[in-house]
């Protein structure tokens, strides 16, 4: 493949920023994929009991997963400043240290998540009907969390040095994959849950062999992996971890928070709780295109602020959270308009796809608020500030929900007022983070 690498600190910022942000986008996309493909076949073909199940999981999933994604951040911003500063050193001690960092950490959810699943499916009340299929699900899936961990580490390098197009091709062979052997697994083998969990995780095997196998190839190249360099740099790993830690906490806390939502939801009849697994389907779409224009300000900032570019930096932040804000928008009001098509592709019960209804008709008109926080948190990353971005997440949001729960919530006791506090915690999040931001800029940009 041609080098596709790309200097972030020069050339027109729009163009640019979209130009890197679409291949992310279509690779934020295809990972979607992999999760959709399970609930809509598993919904589909095997009834609403194995969709309630699989869907009972999601946001145990979203914990571990998104600890690892946040772990990556911190790869990504790293290498980034480092390549902006043309730092060879250090940018080859980050690349190395960070193999090892990213795979400890999913062989350590892989250990967690087998022994403990359905302990704590059990104490997130899941329904008695769906906790077998769950349990099931979540132990095969989390066999595949060392692959997840190192496709993730290795997107962060690509991305970070401007190509983003290789981990796109990768994903693509790994999604088809994953769609063929969810049909073959659930259809032809009647494997319900077990089939599309194994073939979710033989598909993220694949993507990271891949991405592995790309930067092995580029071992001549000051970002290529080398396994004779392959080893611990106590500097760097401090780094990452400072960075990425954060990161990855905030994103496992956040679903730590959603679990006391989906206790919520589980409170309801187990209509409510498919309903609600099939319209979770909405989120992933737009959050993760949102995600591509987090992912291109923190790269965008990294290797400006590395290069000493302080008029690119603040530039950057704006037309990214001005392209999130308008893909919230705009996906958001598109699901809506499209609801029961688009709940019919997880299930074939009118009460399940009214059920679903409830969540998309507050979320659509919600997610464009999100831009707000969460591509302020990118901003204050790029510029290498993580803890408290994620302590003011921790507060505004995270903790927020938990109380929403057990006062507004439990007042009330609608659906709707359970789904509103997204809204709410986002707009508060988001003013702390901006402020934060700001005050952030005027002191570290100041002195460049």
């Amino acid at each position: 493949m041609k080098q596709e690498l790309r200097d972030l600190t020069r050339g027109p910022l729009g163009k640019q920023i979209f130009l890197f942000s679409f291949p992310l986008i279509l690779s934020n996309l295809l990972q979607v994929l992999f999760n959709m493909a399970d609930i809509a076949v598993v919904g589909r073909f095997a009834g609403p009991i194995a969709l309630g199940a699989v869907g009972s999981t999601a946001i145990l999933v979203s914990l571990f997963t998104g600890f690892l994604i946040g772990m990556s951040g911190g790869v990504n911003v790293l290498t980034a400043l480092h390549f902006g500063a043309r730092d060879k050193k250090a940018l080859a001690e980050t690349v190395h240290s960070a193999a090892i960092l990213c795979a400890l950490a999913g062989l350590a959810f892989l250990g967690f998540g087998v022994l403990f699943a359905r302990n704590i499916l059990a104490l997130m009340n899941t329904k008695p009907e769906l906790i077998d299929g769950a349990a099931l699900y979540l132990r095969i899936y989390f066999l595949g969390m060392p692959a997840l961990a190192v496709y993730n580490y290795g997107n962060a390098v690509f991305s970070a040095v401007g190509d983003t197009k290789r981990p796109l091709l990768y994903l693509s062979i790994a999604g088809a994959l994953n769609v063929t052997l969810n049909l073959v697994f659930v259809i032809a083998c009647g494997m319900d849950v077990a089939g599309v969990a194994l073939a979710s995780i033989l598909s993220q095997y694949v993507s990271a062999a891949l991405i592995l196998l790309a930067l092995l190839r580029r071992g001549g190249e000051d970002y290529g992996l080398r396994l004779r360099e392959l080893r611990l740099s106590r500097s760097r790993s401090k780094a990452i971890l400072r960075i990425g830690l954060p990161g990855g906490l905030q994103n496992a806390i956040f679903a730590i928070a959603n679990l006391f939502i989906q206790v919520g939801v589980n409170s309801f009849d187990a209509t409510m709780v498919a309903g609600n697994s099939a319209a979770t389907n909405q989120d992933p779409i737009v959050y993760d295109v949102m995600a591509a224009f987090y992912t291109a300000c923190g790269s965008f900032i990294g290797q400006n602020y590395g290069a000493r570019r302080k008029d690119r930096i603040k530039k950057s932040f704006l037309i990214s959270l001005a392209y999130s804000f308008g893909a919230g928008v705009l996906l958001g009001l598109g699901i809506l308009a499209a609801g029961p098509q688009f709940l019919s592709l997880f299930t074939a019960e009118p009460a399940v796809v009214e059920a679903g209804m409830h969540r998309l008709r507050v979320m659509s008109l919600s997610y464009g608020i999100s831009a707000f926080m969460d591509c302020t948190i990118a901003a204050s990353r790029g510029l290498g500030k993580s803890l408290a971005p994620t302590v003011i997440v921790l507060l505004g949001s995270c903790a927020f929900r938990i109380l929403w729960v057990y006062t507004v919530f439990a007042h009330f006791g609608t659906i709707t007022s359970l789904y509103l506090l997204y809204a709410f915690s986002w707009a508060i999040t988001a003013v702390a983070e901006i402020w934060y931001f700001l005050r952030v800029y005027r002191k570290e940009v100041a002195q460049l």
